[in-house]
């Protein structure tokens, strides 16, 4: 191998954020940023904190996905219009690991999915994502589509069904018979939001559907808990708490990311993780599909990119840029994060000019 190929693909994690600046950025760059930066947020956040219930952890934990994450890869990564964070295609692999591994261990497999991304970045493994079949990706979308809908009819429907597991089939059997406990009322808020959503296109207005959707939602739930006496819409307040250095509350912690350490989070069975070689072993095959689905998400996100901004991403760059990204945002409570194709068609119909966002 000549002294070339030794030196792997570092110099092109610089490569956009080099061209961006040769091409020029001036004020009017920075405003289409600014408020393409805005639009895109108000989608992320409360997309994120909903992706990371679905995927069996507090809310709190997309946040800091989006936080982290979303800021390393934007940085060094090699598609200038990309938005990463949580994303759908990963409940699937991620609700099953939180199940068996926990909090502590899916934070850990996303650390070893991170590394792996980045040796295939340096290795020039991205452009491989040209060979994978076009039948074979739809198919495994539209798969995950379908488990992501499953899991949320619990909740649409306010439906107490406990907690559920990591198979689909048995899924299916505990939602058909819990269907008795349906709430009218929450059912009733999640149809209200869910059609406002829809229609909301139709207004050709600037603001984003699920931005609506959201607020309509929330403002619908606080009114029926206070006409029915509180309670009977359950809330991210109602459902979630936390406890940091002795202190306690509800909903998200108000506070930003700190740095922590995965290993010390908790388990299945909420006690602290033991780092040993039988964990690392366990969680190869799961760090893989991570990295794998990562990777190729990612780069399809980009070529969508390319072909609504007549712009070329740098598939290796990318893969590096999103694998720092999931090394370093679990160090601060991130789950695992990678290119979001619906954020990053927002943020490119919003107007964006460069590759710097949220």
């Amino acid at each position: 191998m000549s002294r070339r190929r030794l030196r792997f693909h570092l110099p092109a994690v610089t490569t956009g954020l080099r061209s961006a600046w040769q091409a020029g950025y001036g004020l009017a760059d920075l405003r289409q940023d600014v408020m393409a930066g805005l639009t895109v947020g108000t989608v992320a956040v409360p997309l994120s904190m909903a992706l990371a219930i679905a995927t069996g952890v507090p809310p709190q934990h997309g946040l800091y996905t989006a936080i982290v994450a979303g800021a390393i890869i934007a940085l060094t990564g090699g598609a200038r219009f990309n938005v990463s964070g949580p994303t759908a295609a990963f409940v699937v692999i991620l609700f099953p690991i939180v199940q068996q591994f926990g909090l502590g261990g899916l934070l850990i497999a996303s650390m070893m999915a991170g590394v792996i991304l980045i040796v295939l970045g340096l290795t020039h493994m991205g452009r491989l994502i040209q060979f994978v079949p076009y039948p074979v990706v739809l198919g495994f979308t539209v798969g995950i589509a379908v488990v992501i809908a499953v899991l949320q009819i619990p909740d649409f429907l306010g439906l107490q069904t406990g907690e559920l597991g990591e198979h689909f089939i048995a899924n299916l059997a505990i939602i058909a018979q819990s269907l008795p406990s349906l709430d009218p009322w929450e059912l009733g808020v999640g149809v209200f939001a869910l059609a406002v959503m829809l229609y909301w296109p139709r207004l050709n207005l600037p603001i984003p559907a699920p931005l609506i959707g959201l607020v309509v939602g929330a403002l619908a739930a606080y009114g029926l808990n206070l006409w029915l006496g509180g309670g009977s819409i359950e809330t991210i307040a109602s459902r979630f708490s936390w406890e940091i250095n002795g202190e306690t509350g509800s909903g998200i912690p108000p506070v930003a990311p700190v740095l922590m350490a995965p290993w010390h989070l908790p388990g299945p069975d909420g006690v602290p993780l033991e780092v040993n070689f039988e964990l690392i072993r366990a969680l190869i095959g799961p760090a893989f599909a991570i990295a794998m689905l990562g990777a190729i998400e990612s780069l399809l996100c980009a070529v969508v990119a390319d072909g609504l901004t007549k712009t070329r991403h740098d598939p290796d760059a990318e893969l590096v840029g999103q694998g720092l990204g999931n090394l370093v945002a679990p160090l601060f409570g991130g789950i695992t994060a990678t290119a979001a194709i619906a954020r990053t068609a927002t943020n490119i119909r919003s107007g964006a000019a460069r590759r710097w966002r949220q």
